[in-house]
C-alpha cells in the first residue's frame, strides 16, 4: 500500500480527523502539521491570508488551537481565534470576516476524551475529498517539513472579541422578523458545549424565558448525561417546568432534537417532517423535495408525499446531505440525529438555526409541538449499535451476510435493513424496518448477534 493509501486510513474520516487527544492521529505534532498544510493549500493568492480557529470546551481543545496557530502563522499565514464556538457559526463567520479557511477543534457528540480537527473553505463547506487527500498527501510525503515562511513574513494570531456577538446577529436574523418568542419558556441543554453562552442568549433577546442547563462546561463535562444524547435530561425538565418545548444540543452545536410540552422526544425526522410540510405549504420548499438519508424513517417519505413533495436520500453524515442538497438545488435535508441543514441560510447542519425554525412554526401556526409532531406516522424501526474491534468488510463475514439475507427474506419486500459502520466511532449499526416490531426486533438481533461473534469490541464478546 502506498503512502496516499495510506494516509487516508490514518487521517481524514468523513468528519475530519478525529480520535483520542494525544493518541494518534489526535496528537500536537499531526496538528501543527495540519496547520502548517492548511495555511499552504490556502494560501493561494498574492496577499495576506487569514484562517479561523474555533473549538468546543474540551480540555485538549487549548493544545490544538496553539498547535495549529502556530502551523499556520509559519507558513505566512494570520489567525483569528474566536474560542468556544459552534461549529456552524465557524462557516458564517468565515464569510463575516473575510477568512480563506475555517478550522475547527471539536468532536462533536463524542466524550471529552476525543477530539477532531475538520476544516471548511472559504465558501462554508467542509473540504471535498481533494482538499483532504492534498493536504495528507504533503503531511505524509514529508513535503510540508521543509515548507516555512521567511522571518519577516511569519503571520500573527488574533483574538476576535466580537465573534460570538456576530453570530448571535446572524442567528436572530434566521427567525422571521413579524414574530418574536415573547411567552415562551424554552427548556435548553447546552451538553456543556460550544453553544453554553451563545444559545441562551439568542433565544432571551428574541423574548424567550429560557431555563439553561448544561451551560458549566469544565473541560472534562462535555455531553456527558446531558445534550442531545441524552434527550432525557431535558425531556425530564420541560414536564417539571411546565415548558413549551425542550431543545438539546450536541457539544459543537450542529444539531438539535427536541421535547416537546409533554415530554416527548422529537427527533431529525420529526423536524424535517414538520418544516417540510410547512415549507411545502408555503411554496419555500425548493423542488418539493426533502433530503434524508438511508437511516431516516419511511413515515417521512410519506407525510412529504401527502404534501405533494417528495424524499430523496443520502448516505449517512451531513456531509453527504449536503453534497445532495447542492447537487440538486434543494434547499431542505437532515437526518434522524437531528442534523438538519436549512440551505437558505446555512452550509451545514446548525442546531440553533433548526431550533429557530422549529419555534417559528409553531408560533405562527399557533400549535403546540405535540400536535405539530402528530403528522408524522412512523414506520417501527429497530436500530443496535455494535462496539466493534475492526470495521471489516461485511461481505467477507459469511454468517452476517447470512443473517442480513435472512431478515430481508423474512420481511417479504415490505421492510429494508441497513448494517453500515459509524464513520466517527468503532460500531456497527443495524437498523431493520417493517411493520411487526417484534419481528424487526428479533432480525435486528440476529444479525447483531453475528456481528458481535465476529468482531465485537472487548465490550461485546
Amino acid at each position: 500500500m502506498n503512502k496516499k493509501q495510506n494516509s487516508v486510513k490514518k487521517l481524514f474520516g468523513t468528519d475530519g480527523v478525529r480520535g483520542v487527544a494525544n493518541s494518534e492521529p489526535m496528537t500536537v505534532d499531526i496538528a501543527l502539521k495540519l496547520g502548517k498544510a492548511a495555511g499552504y493549500v490556502f494560501k493561494d493568492q498574492n496577499r495576506r491570508h487569514k484562517i479561523i480557529i474555533g473549538k468546543d470546551t474540551r480540555l485538549s481543545g487549548y493544545m490544538f488551537e496553539t498547535a495549529l496557530a502556530a502551523g499556520i502563522c509559519s507558513m505566512g499565514v494570520d489567525v483569528l481565534l474566536v474560542g468556544p464556538m459552534p461549529t456552524p457559526a465557524m462557516a458564517f463567520l468565515i464569510s463575516s470576516l473575510r477568512a480563506d479557511a475555517g478550522v475547527v477543534i471539536s468532536a462533536s457528540h463524542n466524550p471529552f476524551e476525543d477530539n477532531g480537527i475538520k476544516f471548511f473553505s472559504r465558501d462554508g463547506y467542509k473540504l471535498p475529498d481533494s482538499k483532504e487527500k492534498e493536504i495528507e498527501e504533503l503531511i505524509f510525503s514529508g513535503k510540508i517539513d521543509g515548507m516555512r515562511a521567511e522571518a519577516q513574513d511569519v503571520g500573527k494570531a488574533f483574538r476576535v472579541p466580537d465573534a460570538r456577538g456576530r453570530y448571535i446577529e446572524f442567528l436572530k436574523n434566521t427567525f422571521p422578523h413579524d414574530l418574536d418568542l415573547t411567552g415562551m419558556k424554552v427548556v435548553l441543554d447546552c451538553a456543556n458545549g460550544a453553544a453554553y453562552r451563545i444559545a441562551p442568549d439568542a433565544l432571551e433577546e428574541l423574548g424567550a424565558e429560557v431555563i439553561p442547563i448544561g451551560i458549566k462546561p469544565n473541560g472534562k463535562n462535555i455531553n456527558l448525561n446531558c445534550g442531545s444524547m441524552h434527550p432525557e435530561a431535558i425531556r425530564a425538565a420541560v414536564v417539571e417546568n411546565g415548558a413549551d418545548i425542550g431543545i438539546a444540543l450536541d457539544g459543537d452545536a450542529d444539531r438539535a432534537v427536541f421535547a416537546d410540552e409533554t415530554g416527548a422526544e422529537i427527533d431529525g425526522d420529526a423536524t424535517l417532517a414538520i418544516c417540510g410540510a410547512d415549507m411545502l405549504e408555503t411554496k419555500r420548499l425548493a423542488k418539493n423535495t426533502v433530503v434524508a438519508t438511508v437511516m431516516s424513517n419511511y413515515g417521512l417519505e410519506k407525510v412529504i408525499a401527502s404534501k405533494g413533495g417528495k424524499v430523496v436520500r443520502a448516505q449517512v453524515g451531513d456531509r453527504y446531505v449536503v453534497e445532495e442538497i447542492r447537487r440538486g438545488g434543494y434547499n431542505l435535508g437532515g437526518e434522524q440525529s437531528g442534523h438538519v441543514i436549512f440551505h437558505d441560510y446555512t452550509t451545514t447542519g446548525d442546531g440553533m438555526v433548526t431550533a429557530l425554525q422549529l419555534l417559528s412554526v409553531i408560533r405562527r401556526k399557533g400549535r403546540k409541538l405535540s400536535k405539530l409532531a402528530g403528522i408524522l406516522k412512523r414506520t417501527p424501526q429497530k436500530l443496535l449499535d455494535i462496539d466493534v474491534s475492526e470495521k471489516r468488510k461485511m461481505e467477507s463475514m459469511k454468517p452476517v451476510l447470512s443473517a442480513i439475507k435472512a431478515a430481508e427474506k423474512a420481511l417479504s419486500g415490505k421492510g429494508r435493513v441497513l448494517v453500515r459502520y459509524s464513520g466517527t466511532q468503532m460500531k456497527a449499526r443495524v437498523l431493520v424496518e417493517g411493520e411487526d416490531p417484534a419481528q424487526i426486533a428479533k432480525l435486528a438481533e440476529g444479525i447483531a448477534g453475528e456481528i458481535k461473534k465476529a468482531i465485537g469490541g472487548k465490550n461485546e464478546r
